[in-house]
């Protein structure tokens, strides 16, 4: 007798108990108890408990007493503000570009602009790591040719970390789709408008790279751009970036990766993401890119057009915030952040060499990377993640782990945020707890 299919529950059912079974299964985490030291949130400077921040805040929405609550529709319709407007020229003005369009969040400004400007017969290049927004703009793009292109090319200006012969370098895809067989006929045709020019390439990566920290040097820029340009003489290629983790952080006052390129090379950019709910401490997103491309994204980019528009006390909290930043007030907060962070990176590579000499197969080795922190971002590898952060935070201490799909099989990490609102005391708790860890991985196995 034929058994009765299952119902639309039970399939549901079934695909979560595999995910499970191999130990990726994703739930709500309570919220930590009071007390614990966060090392892992993204709010990297503490704006969103800074007093001086929230004071100015609770002033602003007092002084101006928005109307309403929520915006009551998207920008389209009745949703638009003043509050948003002179926001979005504030951003303009401050990293130094035409215009602003603000969205609920730097993933659907991802998705905004992946999924609208490429237009059909452009190619798409994006870095190997980038975020799932990324892959999910592109998907619901028109762009139908997109190709990953190896991380150690971007972080290392095309080759100087990869041969030009591995597959996915950035010069062998060039090459690939400059240069293709000539039994191709389709790829030769695209091979064709790349060189004239009359298509467009777009090269998509990030100014801090969220599970690793990375981030790309301007002298690993140009080699990308040299890169580039050397295949496609009609410089018909353009970087888009996202900065969701570097504004904030990098550049100066916090403008991010792009603002501190050399003037040529960062006219190469053609648009770039920013995310508010990270080194900003608040929420939502804008895309920074020429009036033309802003004119086209608001007649064209559904995640914008068919979205409720962020309400004024959210745009006042943007506002107070980016106003503090852009002021220098955030100053001593970058540098206290990236003092902690080295200082962190020093805890744990004595930690890690400490592992590695000690293990003997028990799967406690940890690995973190020789150089110094180019962001608050610190990742600590080891194939026991969930045990790792699991016993952090049972003492205290809230660090996350970052398995697979997230990252990379065989790529496992905890991934540890510093704050500036942390203090030496922690750092120096946090690399005592991990000792402790390691300890109990060696006696387990005795």
């Amino acid at each position: 007798m034929t058994p009765p299919p299952l119902t639309l529950d039970e399939t549901l059912s079934s695909i979560l108990a595999r995910r499970a079974a191999s130990n990726r299964l994703r739930s709500l985490s309570p919220a930590p108890p009071p007390g614990t030291v966060d090392f892992s949130s993204n709010d990297y400077l503490s704006l969103s408990t800074c007093p001086t921040v929230l004071s100015t805040f609770h002033a602003r929405l007092q002084q101006q007493s928005p109307a309403r609550l929520g915006s009551g529709g998207s920008r389209l319709l009745d949703g638009n503000s003043p509050l948003a407007e002179a926001l979005e020229a504030k951003l303009a003005a401050f990293y130094g570009s035409q215009a602003a369009l603000l969205l609920p969040s730097a993933y659907a400004a991802n998705l905004a602009l992946l999924s609208c400007v490429p237009q059909p017969g452009d190619v798409v290049l994006y870095d190997e790591l980038v975020h799932a927004s990324v892959h999910d703009g592109m998907r619901l793009g028109r762009a139908q040719t997109r190709v990953a292109v190896a991380h150690a090319s971007i972080l290392g200006g095309a080759e100087q970390q990869q041969p030009p012969q591995q597959q996915n370098s950035l010069s062998a895809v060039l090459d690939r789709l400059t240069c293709p067989p000539s039994h191709d006929a389709e790829a030769g045709d695209l091979a064709l408008r790349l060189r004239a020019g009359t298509c467009t390439v777009f090269l998509v990566l990030e100014g801090v790279y969220s599970m690793s920290g990375a981030a790309p040097s301007a002298a690993a820029l140009a080699g990308v751009v040299s890169a580039l340009d050397a295949r496609l003489p009609r410089r018909n290629a353009h970087l888009l970036v996202d900065e969701a983790h570097s504004v904030g952080l990098l550049g100066s006052r916090g403008r991010g990766l792009a603002s501190a390129l050399p003037p040529a090379l960062r006219r190469r950019v053609y648009a770039r993401v920013l995310g508010f709910g990270k080194a900003l401490g608040c929420a939502g997103g804008a895309v920074l890119c020429s009036r033309v491309a802003r004119e086209y994204l608001v007649n064209y980019a559904r995640p914008f057009i068919y979205s409720t528009a962020t309400g004024d006390p959210a745009l006042v909290a943007l506002g107070t915030a980016h106003d503090f930043v852009a002021g220098g007030g955030a100053e001593g907060r970058r540098r206290r952040v990236f003092d902690l962070a080295r200082r962190m990176h020093a805890v744990l590579g004595d930690l890690c060499r400490r592992a590695q000499r000690e293990d003997r197969g028990n799967g406690a080795a940890l690995r973190v990377g020789t150089d110094t922190p180019q962001s608050p971002i610190i990742p600590v590898l080891t194939p026991r993640a969930r045990s790792l952060a699991r016993y952090c935070q049972e003492r205290g201490y809230l660090v996350r782990a970052i398995v697979a799909p997230t990252v990379p099989a065989g790529q496992e990490r905890i991934r540890i945020c510093v704050h500036a609102g942390n203090t030496e005391e922690q750092v120096d708790g946090l690399g005592k707890v991990i000792a402790g860890w390691i300890g109990e991985q060696k006696d387990a196995k005795l």
